[in-house]
């Protein structure tokens, strides 16, 4: 019966959710979201204790804590990491990062059906964090690698192009500057759809469950466009 906590602060919104499995009945997924932008250091924590009283538990029974390791805002990511590395260490807990554009996707797939989704974050200075996955039954499959890339750029997966595609996230507010075959076959889906953690730990429990362990010091954030700017100076 494990026990998971996921945080995520790498968007405007904060999070945090504890997911009970539990053999022969219901799982119980408690959590917390709000949109605080500039104030992550200060609700982060808070939150993580609310959901923790809720479902009755106290730090120690934890399996393991999980956090959205990005892409995202860097100051998000950089609070999430901390909070959640200081948690696994105290409680000597593995630590599973989590894809914030994957937990996009479920969050899609699970509030309005979605099978084809390209997820998209505002990444400013011009660029995206984009993308593309297949849901079904709970279950999220990356058809394209996540990057990062001016929205002109942006293309459907080759081999999936004739599918029906919905677009979600933050980067969709820049839907007009993205190219005419984008505008006319991906429909607009929920722009104001944030990363949540609630998705996180459904994910960080599926990884957990495969025997995905990781120490505290080893879950690093995703910063895209930092690996985009080395791979350009090689």
């Amino acid at each position: 019966m494990p026990i998971l906590l996921a945080l995520d602060a790498s968007s405007s919104a904060c999070s945090a959710a504890v997911l009970l499995q539990r053999e022969g009945g219901d799982d119980i997924l408690v959590s917390r979201f709000a949109l605080t932008p500039r104030e992550h250091t200060r609700r982060l924590l808070p939150m993580v204790d609310k959901v923790l009283a809720e479902a009755g538990l106290a730090p120690a029974e934890l399996d393991a804590v999980a956090y959205g390791h990005g892409p995202g805002s860097f100051t998000g990511l950089r609070i999430a990491a901390g909070l959640a590395q200081g948690l696994a260490y105290g409680l000597d807990r593995p630590l599973l990062g989590v894809s914030t554009l994957e937990a996009l996707a479920l969050a899609a797939h699970r509030r309005h059906a979605l099978s084809h989704v390209i997820t998209a974050l505002d990444a400013r200075m011009g660029e995206i964090y984009v993308a593309s996955w297949f849901c079904h039954e709970g279950v999220t499959e990356a058809l394209s690698q996540e990057a990062v890339m001016p929205p002109e750029r942006l293309q459907l997966p080759a081999a999936h192009a004739s599918c029906d595609w919905v677009g979600v996230g933050s980067g969709w507010t820049l839907r007009e500057t993205m190219p005419d075959e984008i505008r006319t076959t991906v429909r607009q889906g929920d722009a104001t759809l944030e990363p949540a953690a609630e998705e996180m730990v459904l994910l960080a429990a599926r990884a957990y469950a495969a025997g995905e362990r990781h120490a505290a010091h080893d879950v690093q954030p995703v910063y895209l466009r930092d690996q985009v700017a080395w791979k350009k100076s090689q």
